[in-house]
């Protein structure tokens, strides 16, 4: 990377060669792009709308903004910590008087660039934000050559990505009528408190031709937004928090007052497309990480919900399971949701106290807390910490202003009030459930799951919903960060109704993401291969819940589905006979076998990113010293005929083992007719599967 500061009009404030970008100065004006790219192909390096001062080219579009195109260059300064290279520019509005500094992160290692935004007002009266970006960048090339892809996001179908050339998405304009670029783009965005409920805060875009992609990820559980659209023929990109029109986000900033935006990250891959750009985006989420042992260490975790208790658990129940999965090999046991109730009424609208449930455990929880520790498990439990059911001793015994309110009047949704973090009666009464449960009674993992969409957000305060949302999202963060410093060796799992919450402001700290509640076993292999392109591996859990009345097929099935990510067993082993008991420990030993893969790999897709009813999919791993496969055969979905022979062998191209030697092993199942062969001379993989639902892991050896 280069700094350079010359006179004139035009100068290169920076570059970096192998994220293929520079900062460009012209007349005070600065703008992030590409080399070589038009000037005026590209948009200013920070987009900001205040009330009073909005669009110059009015639309759905952030850019094109008043102030943007006003703020000048002031200066900026480069330094090195931490093995990041930080670039901060100062710009100023002479008009409006807002200041903002812009922090451009990049790594010598790693083709990534991270931004966020810090704005000051700088004048003498308030100002009112309604939208801030946190990375542009223009000049990514025509949208004739560039092909999108966007995730879909929804419960019980997570990480649907779709693919379509991006010309389809952004219409050819004529420009020379009126001289204007459109007035619209493509974007996706949140939709209240589930951060990811709708789409996935990641999208690529990959150069046809050449593989180049670039991947972006927005890191908030509060709101977000991208936009991808076209200036004068050539692609931008925006990377946004919260805004007006879309999360009833606002900010009034007095003089001398400040705001930080939500940061935001751009991956680049000069060559291999969306595999290559979604390795550098998985090493890059690594760094963001607190360090915790779990992460490398990879326990198998057995959870009593998933297609078992679900939700109904008592001593009785739980005994047989926990002697079970110890059969099994779990490492981990998880009591899921149920275990405080005690109402006879239900438990989902009386939940916050987090007792345990007397008549569900006699002589107390902790006994069957002990018993999963005699069988050399580490016990956890289930908890919703950010609510409380409306009919709980806590909604009662804390203040109005300890909850999500709007106009008012206390938030309810779904049987449930919304804590608001920020106050300290909230704080200290979640401080106190933790602290008794991992300290007190001895647990090593918390499931922290969340099941409401509390709306926009909370205008406690007088501020907009949305910014009591983003509020309340930093202090849920700083609030984790407190939990993992008093019980450093605690895991945390984060669940949103499985993946409605599942971005990486919350995952650089929590240990874990729930993928799914997806029930249907033929059903989740299109989350699970697609998993990796939102979470690191080591951090994927995947649920594998075998059955007593499944065909050993069915059993090796889901099993396979978990383990190129985090085994989360369920299912009623104890009901098993010894044939299919063996079976499933056959299945937890060879993920043990394969787990220190992980942390170190990089995720492709030999047959690509998955369909929601492809018949065959695949997860590959290019690990620390072996590359590792796990390929499905599903039934075809709305078949019009009956599979023949052809459909029972899929090829899939490994081209980076061409030539190598590689030798393959079955990790699992050991199923005699699942036939695997390698063609060194043509860098292919065949894979017979001769049954439908089956699965097979593989790992290929060099040397």
């Amino acid at each position: 990377m280069t700094t350079v500061a010359r006179t004139g009009e035009r100068s290169v404030l920076w570059s970096h060669e192998a994220l293929g970008v520079q900062l460009l100065s012209e007349g005070g004006r600065v703008r992030l792009g590409a080399p070589g790219e038009e000037w005026e192909d590209l948009v200013p390096l920070v987009e900001v709308v205040a009330t009073g001062h909005g669009r110059d080219w009015s639309g759905a579009r952030s850019v094109d903004t008043a102030i943007g195109a006003r703020m000048r260059h002031r200066s900026h300064l480069l330094d090195h910590r931490d093995g990041w290279d930080r670039l901060r520019v100062r710009l100023d509005d002479p008009v409006s008087g807002l200041e903002a500094q812009v922090e451009l992160s990049t790594r010598a290692d790693l083709p990534v660039l991270r931004s966020r935004v810090r704005l000051r007002n700088g004048g003498e009266t308030a100002l009112r934000i309604e939208s801030v970006s946190t990375l542009t960048l223009g000049g990514l090339g025509a949208p004739a050559d560039l092909d999108l892809y966007w995730a879909d996001n929804d419960w019980l179908a997570e990480l649907r990505w779709q693919r379509a050339p991006l010309r389809e998405q952004l219409v050819d304009l004529d420009r020379s009528a009126g001289g204007h670029d459109g007035r619209g783009c493509f974007e996706r965005f949140s939709r209240g408190s589930w951060s990811t409920a709708g789409s996935l805060p990641v999208g690529v875009l990959a150069e046809r031709g050449t593989g180049r992609a670039w991947a972006w990820q927005v890191e908030s559980s509060a709101g977000w937004r991208y936009e991808v659209g076209e200036r004068r023929r050539s692609g931008y990109l925006v990377l946004a928090g919260p805004d007006d029109a879309r999360h009833q986000w606002s900010c009034l900033l007095a003089p001398g007052e400040e705001f930080e935006s939500v940061p935001a990250a751009l991956a680049v891959a000069p060559t291999g497309g969306p595999d290559a750009v979604f390795g550098v985006l998985t090493e890059y989420r690594r760094l963001l990480r607190r360090p915790h042992r779990d992460l490398h260490a990879l326990p198998v975790v057995y959870n009593d919900y998933m297609n078992t208790l679900m939700g109904d658990p008592s001593t009785e129940r739980l005994l047989p399971l926990v002697a079970a999965a110890a059969r099994a090999g779990a490492e981990y046991f998880v009591i899921d949701a149920g275990w405080y109730d005690d109402d006879a009424r239900g438990w989902w609208d009386s939940v916050g106290a987090w007792e345990a449930a007397e008549r569900r455990f006699p002589g107390g929880l902790r006994l069957v807390l002990d018993e999963i520790r005699s069988n050399g498990m580490v016990p956890g439990l289930w908890l919703e910490p950010e609510v409380v059911g409306v009919r709980s001793p806590i909604a009662r015994s804390l203040p109005d202003e300890a909850f999500f309110q709007r106009g008012g009047v206390r938030v309810t949704e779904h049987g449930r009030h919304h804590l608001d973090l920020r106050h300290p009666a909230a704080r200290a009464h979640l401080d106190a459930v933790v602290d008794r449960i991992v300290g007190d009674w001895g647990v090593g993992y918390l499931k922290l799951d969340y099941n409401i969409n509390a709306g926009p957000g909370t205008d406690t305060g007088g501020g907009s919903p949305g910014a009591g949302l983003l509020g309340h999202h930093r202090a849920h963060l700083a609030w984790l960060d407190s939990v993992l410093d008093r019980h450093p060796g605690l895991v945390l799992e984060n669940c949103g109704s499985g993946g409605l919450r599942m971005d990486y402001a919350q995952l650089a700290r929590t240990q874990l993401q729930s993928t799914s509640d997806q029930e249907n076993y033929l059903c989740y292999p299109p989350i699970a291969a697609a998993g990796p392109t939102a979470v690191t591996p080591e951090q994927c859990a995947v649920w594998a819940y075998p059955q007593p009345e499944f065909t050993e097929d069915e059993i090796s099935f889901v099993l396979a589905g978990a383990m190129l990510g985090r085994v989360h067993l369920s299912g009623f082993l104890d009901r098993m006979t010894d044939r299919q008991q063996e079976l499933v420990a056959q299945g937890v030993a060879a993920y043990k076998a394969v787990r220190a893969e992980l942390p170190g790999s990089r995720p492709f897709w030999p047959l690509g990113l998955p369909g929601w009813e492809d018949d065959w999919i695949a997860l590959g791993l290019h690990g620390v010293t072996a590359d590792c496969l796990t390929v499905w055969r599903r039934p075809a979905a709305g078949a019009a005929r009956t599979p023949g022979p052809e459909d029972r062998v899929r090829t899939l191209a490994l081209p980076h083992l061409r030539g190598l030697g590689a030798r393959v092993q079955v990790l699992h199942p050991a199923a005699a007719d699942t036939v695997v062969s390698w063609d060194d001379a043509r860098g292919e993989l065949a894979v017979e599967l001769p049954r439908a639902p089956q699965a097979v892991v593989v790992r290929l050896v060099v040397g």
